[in-house]
């Protein structure tokens, strides 16, 4: 249950945790596909967060997000 425990609020974010391994949670308020790179919006009770889900980084990442 542990693994459920977010470490940051979208709205917290900022600059300084560029870099850095976070784990939210929302719900996805947007989903865009736009060719091959995946854009998802991420929303929480604070504030709105951009994911962008990239193959050539991330391969498996971007598999599944492909799956929202």
């Amino acid at each position: 249950m542990s693994s459920w425990i977010r470490t940051h609020l979208c709205g917290d974010l900022s600059l300084k945790e560029v870099g850095k391994s976070v784990r939210l949670n929302g719900w996805v308020n947007r989903y865009r596909n736009l060719g091959g790179v995946l854009f998802v919006d991420l929303r929480d009770r604070n504030g709105l967060v951009q994911v962008v889900f990239n193959p050539v980084d991330h391969p498996e990442l971007f598999k599944s997000a492909e799956t929202i």
